[in-house]
């Protein structure tokens, strides 16, 4: 079997274990994926690529020069997706200009009186997706507090009226916002897919062994050419009439 990024932190009884109780299984793609697309914002990708030591001086949440890796990897991903179509959706952060609404996030980290405050030395928004894969008007966008893009958002209600029964994720962090958004997707029974080179965060163990949790209980972790490659197999037209319609194609329906 090919090495998996976490084999590297996992001990030979952990091993063992894995392979003696069945967990890991492959789950298999759905027949009507949504695209989602986790919090690569300016937040925690900086605003360009250097190492995460210096992008962290500037962007306390940055994942340095692994975001700008993985965002590349998700541009492509988003080519395949646009071009069947399929529902690509996206989430990011919302907070208070005075930071009230910050809730439990305020309790974990020392620097988080910054977020009241424009990151220096720009004024960019850091919860603004990084122009790479910037949303087209078709997109949908979640805003969102907590980690999950389900939690208080409409996002299930979206995916149930574009009757979507599986979702491909990918985005920030692997430990944070992505798990927490595949929890929640299987907890209500998608079929969740996981792009492993899709996907980045600031710790690197932490990134490797949450793939491998994902990976053993919850979704399939896979690598974005096989994500292509299912993507470019699926019917043309499977959300017609249900998915947002390009600007293009809703001015070509207002002629008709």
């Amino acid at each position: 079997m090919a090495e998996r990024i976490w084999d590297q932190f996992l001990t030979e009884r952990d091993k063992a274990v894995f392979a003696a109780s069945g967990y890991g299984a492959r789950a298999g793609f759905g027949k009507r994926p949504a695209f989602i697309i986790v919090d690569v914002n300016y937040a925690f990708v900086g605003d360009q690529r250097e190492p995460i030591l210096e992008s962290i001086k500037r962007w306390r949440n940055s994942c340095g020069e692994e975001g700008f890796e993985a965002t590349d990897v998700i541009a492509d991903v988003l080519h395949a997706c646009r071009a069947k179509p399929i529902p690509v959706i996206y989430t990011t952060g919302v907070r208070r200009p005075d930071g009230w609404d910050a809730g439990s996030w305020a309790w974990k980290n020392s620097r988080n009186h910054e977020d009241v405050y424009p990151p220096q030395p720009t004024d960019l928004d850091g919860n603004a997706i990084v122009p790479q894969i910037a949303p087209a008007p078709q997109d949908i966008m979640i805003c969102k507090q907590k980690p999950s893009g389900f939690y208080g958002t409409p996002l299930a209600g979206y995916l149930a009226h574009m009757q979507c029964d599986s979702v491909i994720v990918c985005g920030t962090t692997t430990s944070g916002c992505v798990r927490a958004t595949v929890i929640d997707a299987f907890s209500l029974n998608y079929r969740v897919s996981v792009i492993e080179d899709g996907c980045f965060d600031r710790a690197q163990a932490s990134h490797a062994i949450n793939l491998c949790d994902m990976n053993a209980k919850y979704a399939d972790v896979i690598p974005s050419g096989e994500v292509i490659d299912y993507v470019q197999s699926l019917p043309s037209g499977l959300f017609d009439g249900l998915m947002p319609a390009a600007p293009d194609a809703a001015a070509a329906q207002k002629v008709a």
